[in-house]
């Protein structure tokens, strides 16, 4: 049985394919300063879908192309729609096993950064995934 929270994660995420349905390329390149566009959050949100499920939880990088231009602060970009979801499919079907096995007490363990135990647990960054994904839906 697959978690209640990774549960949550999987509707926020169905919620913003359903949002986005229909938003053409040139649409989702378009910014309404200061915001990035839709595009770029697309990207942002696969960013930290692979920075957690896939570097922290499985020391893996599948897709090195959006760890810079989407992450946390980086610089405004107009990017093609296509190729960003092309990317957040990607990292979110090869973060789906490790969700799918997730279990309580994997959530109450210790985020590793750099071979140390870090301050967050990975159930904080479930919840935190969740969230960031309803902030972006609006």
């Amino acid at each position: 049985m697959v978690h209640p929270l990774v549960e949550q994660l999987r509707f926020a995420r169905s919620e913003l394919r359903r949002g986005l349905e229909g938003v053409t390329g040139e649409e989702a390149k378009q910014r309404i300063m200061p915001m990035n566009c839709i595009a770029w959050n697309v990207g942002h949100l696969a960013w930290q879908e692979q920075r957690y499920w896939l570097q922290r939880a499985q020391g893996q990088m599948p897709r090195p192309d959006i760890n810079e231009p989407f992450a946390f602060v980086a610089p405004a970009s107009t990017p093609s729609l296509d190729e960003v979801w092309a990317a957040w499919r990607a990292i979110t079907e090869a973060a789906d096993p490790w969700l799918d096995a997730v279990t309580t007490q994997m959530l109450e363990s210790n985020v590793m950064i750099d071979g140390k135990p870090s301050q967050y647990i990975f159930g904080s960054l479930l919840q935190r995934m969740i969230y960031h994904y309803w902030y972006h839906i609006g």
